[in-house]
């Protein structure tokens, strides 16, 4: 059987993946003989880009390679395909997302200290279960409290290739203003005093 184009392979694997896929996972589907080099590989995915500038699909680069993924600009339009709503946030836990984003590693306690308000619970659930948020280590002071950081998952979700492409806080008003309009304030989360927080939350 005649091998396909390397193009035709690059660009069914990019589709075929769901997710974003790295050179040396698009590397690793040849043989050792037949493998070609990186360069090329990389020449191809922006040959692809290209390809789609002028298409209701696109080829973005983020943290985890690059990814095949509808326009924004469609986006509403595409969206309708599925019944269920995309999830909708608070802004208490864009707020603490943001805080994360920017100020990392950071306590739960500096977030309170900041916001001036107690972080649910639930909240801290809620970021690690995407896996947006992890704990890298302990601020070593008494208790030894979490230090929170954003992960990889959280640079694909939102389209970043690094925290350099986060805007300069002095063009954010609104927390939700960079991480999409799909991220609704919708969430019946409560703030409580933050000094009640650090009593229940040691």
């Amino acid at each position: 059987m005649t091998a396909p184009p390397l193009k035709f392979i690059v660009e069914g694997a990019l589709v075929a993946a769901g997710g974003p896929v790295t050179i040396d996972q698009l590397l690793g589907l040849f043989g050792e003989e037949e493998r070609p080099e990186r360069a090329d590989i990389a020449q191809l995915v922006r040959e692809l880009a290209d390809d789609y500038a002028s298409r209701g699909i696109e080829i973005a680069e983020v943290a985890g390679g690059y990814r095949v993924q509808v326009r924004a600009s469609v986006a509403p339009w595409v969206a309708r395909l599925w019944d269920e709503k995309a999830p909708r946030y608070s802004r208490a836990l864009l707020e603490t997302l943001s805080l994360i984003a920017y100020r990392q590693p950071i306590t739960r306690g500096e977030i309170e200290e900041i916001r001036g308000v107690a972080v649910s619970t639930n909240i801290i659930k809620t970021l690690t279960e995407r896996e947006w948020v992890r704990v890298v280590g302990h601020r070593d002071v008494p208790g030894r409290p979490a230090l929170y950081a954003t992960t990889r998952k959280f640079l694909d979700y939102f389209g970043l290739r690094s925290l350099n492409d986060l805007p300069p806080l002095a063009e954010i008003r609104d927390p939700d203003s960079f991480l999409g309009d799909e991220l609704a304030l919708n969430d019946p989360d409560q703030d409580a005093p933050s000094e009640q927080a650090r009593t229940q939350d040691p």
